[in-house]
């Protein structure tokens, strides 16, 4: 006997959505990159989200300061600077001072597909294994700790290394004064936005100043004056570049108001009658004069 048959489709069609947006898909085997939905979706500004994907996307050992950034999109540095901020803040990004092999220290930049995860880690040999979801990491705190030298270092490399030590507080436990000094200073000049590790790490000097006697505006002043047209880093450098140097000297106030001095008053001659200022009454300058000579001749 025949098998059965029936004309009856297996499933029926749901048909294109009515609203919204349909997708086109096409299967990538080359140039593309992997974003979480939690990063291509994320809520607020489209320059964040934007500068992460291209971040995403760079090969290791891309520039990726503000000026490379500004390059490349035709956002300021402004939004672009934000933007990283923003970043930095939810996890994705990650700027870590490190002493090379030579004893320096410069900034190396991390990006993580998902927040969390060691940047030291070595790479899964097996790269279609399965890979081991990296532990949630929450956004990162505004404190940072004083870069030490390793014990292990050499003479040598040590000699190499930065004399002075930076050591940051947190942002809660700095001069408020200091603060809205840092925080003014982008009113005078906009691209002088600092983030809240920049703030952290310069409100010590400017507190010092204060208390060496200089008003808020004597420190905006300096610190705003000839500035170059153009930053190759961040305007943090040039901040603390200034800050190290002595208080600029406070103008000497004198402690006693200054005396006015007394109008003698005016009075009528009493030999011609011509007004004249004197402290007591009596004859005038030429009134004096005449009287020798009158009774001489």
């Amino acid at each position: 006997m025949a098998d059965p048959q029936s004309n009856a489709p297996l499933r029926a069609h749901a048909g294109a959505p009515t609203s919204g947006v349909i997708h086109v898909r096409t299967r990538l085997t080359a140039d593309f990159t992997v974003i979480s939905n939690a990063l291509a979706q994320r809520r607020g500004s489209a320059v964040t989200v934007g500068v992460a994907a291209y971040i995403a996307s760079l090969p290791d050992g891309t520039p990726v300061t503000i000026p490379a950034l500004c390059k490349h999109f035709s956002e300021g540095e402004i939004l672009i600077s934000r933007a990283l901020r923003e970043l930095e803040a939810a996890g994705y990004l990650e700027r870590r001072r490190e002493r090379t092999s030579t004893g320096h220290v410069r900034t190396r930049t991390y990006f993580y597909d998902v927040p969390g995860g060691d940047p030291h880690t070595e790479p899964d040999p097996d790269p279609d294994g399965p890979p081991e979801p990296p532990k949630p990491r929450g956004p990162r705190k505004q404190v940072a700790a004083a870069v030490v030298a390793p014990a292990s270092a050499p003479p040598e490399e040590t000699v190499a290394a930065p004399a002075e030590t930076e050591v940051l507080i947190p942002l809660t436990d700095a001069d408020p004064r200091a603060v809205a000094v840092l925080a003014g200073l982008r009113v005078v000049d906009p691209r002088l936005i600092l983030s809240a590790r920049e703030t952290a790490r310069l409100a010590p000097a400017v507190a010092r100043w204060l208390a060496a006697g200089l008003l808020p505006t004597h420190i905006t002043d300096h610190l705003t004056a000839r500035l170059p047209d153009n930053f190759l880093t961040r305007p943090v450098g040039i901040l603390a570049y200034r800050l190290k140097e002595a208080p600029l000297p406070v103008p000497a106030r004198s402690a006693e108001p200054a005396v006015r001095p007394l109008v003698v008053p005016l009075r009528n001659c009493d030999g011609c009658d011509r007004g004249f200022r004197s402290a007591e009454p009596g004859r005038c300058r030429d009134c004096r004069a005449g009287d020798p000579l009158r009774a001489a001749g």
